[in-house]
């Protein structure tokens, strides 16, 4: 078994993450058989195409909910890992079990200084 499970649709509420939040997350390992994918389809082109990410991010992006992970965008990447016999797969996660979107700068970034 590739996945953890496969289902069709987001059973998590809306994050309304943008690209620049996303952005923020360091990706991180996750293996394959620990992730539920929200998409039913793979089309093939995209799952052969060498340029799939070119516009994208190069890291997937997965949402943690209820101790689930769920594979958000890239099941054409972690297929192509999984027909490599790789069972991790590089990933940005976010934590709806821990975290809330976050809107502004990260909370570990220092205030602007005067005259900067």
């Amino acid at each position: 078994m590739i996945f953890k499970g496969v289902r069709e649709g987001k059973p998590y509420p809306a994050h309304q993450l943008d690209h620049r939040d996303w952005a923020r997350i360091p990706p991180r390992q996750v293996r394959l058989d620990e992730m539920v994918t929200i998409t039913k389809v793979l089309e093939l082109d995209k799952l052969l195409s060498e340029d799939s990410t070119f516009y994208g991010d190069l890291f997937p992006h997965a949402v943690r909910w209820k101790g689930v992970i769920y594979l958000e965008s890239g099941l054409h990447r972690a297929v192509r890992a999984a027909l490599r016999n790789r069972t991790v797969l590089h990933a940005r996660v976010f934590d709806m079990d821990g975290s809330a979107p976050r809107t502004g700068p990260t909370p570990s970034a220092p205030p602007p200084r005067p005259g900067w």
